[in-house]
Parts: C-alpha cells; structure tokens; sequence
C-alpha cells in the first residue's frame, strides 16, 4: 500500500493524493494550485500526468484547491467515478464549470499580454480544460452520504464523515485490503472548527493505523469564533463613519455565507449601521441556493433559525449582482458599502476590480476573512505590501487591512492537537500535509512530544511512501 503526494502538501493549495495497491489506484481530491501564475500554470497544466491507470477519486469537497483541476482528469481521457457527498456533487455544478470560465478569461489575459510585450510572433497559450471538461467530469459524480462505507475498487472502500468545513465536506476513512488484513487510512483535511455558524461540527476520526492531516494552522490559534461579529461590527462601524467602502474577499463557497449570516445577524441585533451589501459574485449567488437545498446538514441553532421564519443568509437586506455592468456601477456609487466578492485569495474575478478601484484609499478597508497562500495578492495584502500590482498595474495599499482569522475555516492548533490527541493508540503513522513548511514545523515538534511512539511524516511533492 503506498501514498504518492503530487500536490497540497509543504504548501496549501493543489490537494491531489494517489492511494495505490498491487491492484488498484485511488485519487483523493484533484485541486487547482495557486499562486505565482507560471508556476502555478506548469503545475496545474502537469499534475495529472505519470500515471497510466485511475481507478476511482474521491473528492473531499468543493473548494477549488481541491477540486478545480478535475477537468483536467476528464481531459486526459479519464471516465471513471467521482465519489462525492451529494452536497459536494450539487456544488460542483457551479464550481467547476465557472473554474472553467476562468481558464478561458485567463488564457485570453495571457494572449492579449504577451502580445503587447512581444517583439514578434509568441505561442498562444491554451486554457488548462474547457468548459466541456468540466461538463463531462460532471456526468462522472456519484454521490453517497455521510457514514455510507463505499466500495470503490476490488480492495479498497471508502466512508466520509462530517469535516465542519464546508457544506458537504468529508473527512474520509479508506479501508485498504491486503491479502488477509485490512489497514485503514485516515484523511483530515480540510478539517473544520467547532461552533461555526451553519454547519455541524466535525467529527472525530479513530480506529486508524495511519493519519493524514492538515497543517494549515499547525503554528497558530483563532480568536474564540464568538468575537468574530465583534469585530466585523467594529470595522463596519469605523468605516461606515469615514464614509468608505468595505471590500471582502471572499471564498463563494461557505466563507460567503458565513459573512452573510454574520451580518444579517448584525442588523438584527442592530448593532451595526445600515449599509447597502452587496455580494458580486453570481457564483456565490448559486451556490447560496445549494444551501437552501441541503437544510439537513445545519447545525441545531440555524435550523431553529429557519423554523422562525429567517432565512440564514437575510437576501432581503443583500444585492447579488449579476451583470458586469452592474458590477462597475459599484465602483461611480460613493455611498458607504460593503462588497463581497470572489476570489478569496484575489487572483481571479471581479474581486480584482474592486481592490484596484478601491485600495489607494484610506477611508477604504479590505476585510481578509480566509487563509492567502504564499505568493498570492491575497498574502501581499495581509503582509502589507506598500505597493502590490493588479491587472499589470501598480497601486499604493493605503485601504485599512483588517484581518479576521476568526472567520476561518480550518482548524487551528489547539482543534489539529485536540483531534490528534483522540485518534487513538492504534495509529503509529501521522503524515502532515496542507500546511507551509513552518506551520508543519510547529506542529510536528508538539506531536512528537505528546506521541513519542508515533512516526511523523512530512512528504513534499512527488514523493511517495509505504505502509
């Protein structure tokens, strides 16, 4: 039994595992990489090569660093099963055919670039997948339940559990046979926070000889999820009296509607000054729908919520924008607002808009509510670059950076320590991955005290190990 790692692993985004036997091979989740635009482009455009047979993938869930480069696999000829939740299989509608658009907006971006620098004939550059990729790995989802054991290949099933990440993100066990034994193989991440608004908390894996998990936070702690409309409601006040806009990065998946929750909870409370919100993303916009369809996976406190009679995500006080005339109207209206808008770590979308409208003024703040990868604009942002350049072009970072870590939701050292604290003593193997070399640092250091017994293992990129 062996684990190839190809992607997600001394580094955050590009999440692609092979679990493979004398006789079967297994993908987990096939994500885009980001961050620096060629390299994250050689990696995306390669990722799927060098292996000639693919059984089955199981996606964890529909984040794009986990699920955006399966067009590529349908690409590359492959027609087998995408095993899913079916949350995950609904969301992936959307997530996966607007991933594509964005293959197509980028290669066009890239054209129309390398022309204007070139001094003669330069080689088109070719979107990663199509629209149609995307339309036909679609065809191939199956989706299952949480806690439904799934044989996917002669030796190999699979269970998911809740991860509290995001709607229908799982936690997976594979059960691996192997001649008259069974090892059982756990996988961590994403892995979500306790008490998040909207989704159940996750759920504890055990029983396992070996564990792969997450590092994302391995070095750092959130702030208590309570203080997290506390200070949403201090930025929206301190800005709405300066008279600026408020910019909000943000996943379209779960980070979205969480900001929504957050502060339509706000107004009901009145506790923060009436300011027109508007959610520029027609991706969010559908995948809010998602939700409508899937109210069994709430926690408690949101299904009493909708039970009243108030929709979770309070549309009635929101704008979803939709045109793209729409969208540059924002920018002429110089009434105090709060925009929320994709991508969460700004590479693509119409977020890029709005930070070069908006980021040279001080009255102005741009809300981080999720985690920036290295070397993308998001992390300049963050690390308080005085300059950053958008669309080829420099601006001043002089808007207010607010930075909320609260929202997050991965888990964070003290929830990956406590998780790994109730594997039990059957699991001697823990391998960390989905972290940045010094939070995989962190992490493995305190492990090794806790678990002096338990083999720590920290794969890089095209590395592969056996159990």
């Amino acid at each position: 039994m062996k684990i190839r790692f190809l992607g997600g692993v001394k580094e955050v985004t590009g999440s692609t595992h092979l679990l493979m036997t004398q006789s079967s091979v297994v993908m987990r989740d096939c994500g885009l990489f980001q961050g620096r635009r060629a390299e994250a482009r050689e990696k995306n455009c390669t990722v799927c090569n060098g292996f000639d047979t693919l059984d089955a993938v199981v996606l964890s869930h529909a984040h794009i660093d986990h699920c955006g480069n399966l067009p590529t696999l349908a690409k590359h000829g492959y027609r087998g099963p995408v095993h899913a939740t079916v949350a995950t299989k609904d969301l992936c509608e959307f997530m996966l055919r607007d991933a594509a658009r964005i293959q197509l907006l980028d290669a066009e971006y890239l054209n129309k670039k390398n022309a204007r620098t070139a001094a003669g004939p330069v080689e088109q550059v070719e979107p990663i997948y199509s629209v149609e990729d995307a339309d036909q790995i679609l065809t191939q989802f199956v989706g299952h339940q949480y806690h439904e054991a799934v044989r996917i290949t002669d030796d190999i099933s699979v269970t998911a559990f809740d991860a509290g990440h995001v709607l229908g993100a799982a936690l997976h066990v594979f059960d691996v046979r192997e001649k008259d034994r069974t090892i059982r193989i756990g996988y961590a991440f994403d892995l979500g926070r306790k008490n998040l608004p909207i989704l159940r908390d996750p759920e504890q894996l055990a029983d396992m000889d070996a564990l792969v998990i997450e590092s994302t936070y391995g070095n750092r702690f959130h702030r208590d999820i309570n203080q997290a409309e506390d200070q949403l409601a201090g930025v929206i006040n301190r800005i709405h009296a300066k008279g600026g806009k408020i910019i909000i990065p943000s996943f379209a998946l779960e980070r979205a509607q969480e900001i929504l929750y957050s502060i339509n909870a706000l107004y009901r409370d009145k506790r923060i000054a009436v300011m027109p919100v508007y959610v520029d993303s027609p991706l969010t916009a559908s995948l809010s729908q998602v939700f409508r369809k899937h109210p069994e996976l709430f926690d408690d406190e949101t299904t009493a919520l909708i039970k009243s009679g108030g929709w979770v995500l309070g549309e009635e006080k929101i704008t979803f924008v939709q045109s793209a005339d729409e969208s540059k109207a924002l920018n002429d209206d110089t009434q105090p607002m709060i925009i929320i808008s994709a991508s969460g770590m700004c590479e693509s979308g119409r977020i890029l808009h709005h930070l070069k409208n908006n980021i040279e003024d001080a009255n102005n703040a741009i809300v981080i509510v999720g985690y920036q990868a290295e070397h993308t604009l998001g992390r300049r942002i963050v690390d308080h670059a005085p300059e950053v350049r958008i669309f080829g072009k420099t601006y001043r970072n002089r808007a207010e950076r607010v930075v909320l870590n609260t929202f997050s939701g991965h888990a964070d050292r003290g929830d990956l320590l406590d998780f790994i604290g109730k594997v039990g003593p059957r699991c001697k193997t823990m391998i960390f991955v989905h972290g940045e070399e010094k939070a995989i640092a962190a992490l493995t250091e305190e492990v090794h005290v806790r678990r002096p017994d338990t083999e720590i293992v920290v794969p890089g990129r095209g590395e592969e190990i056996e159990l």
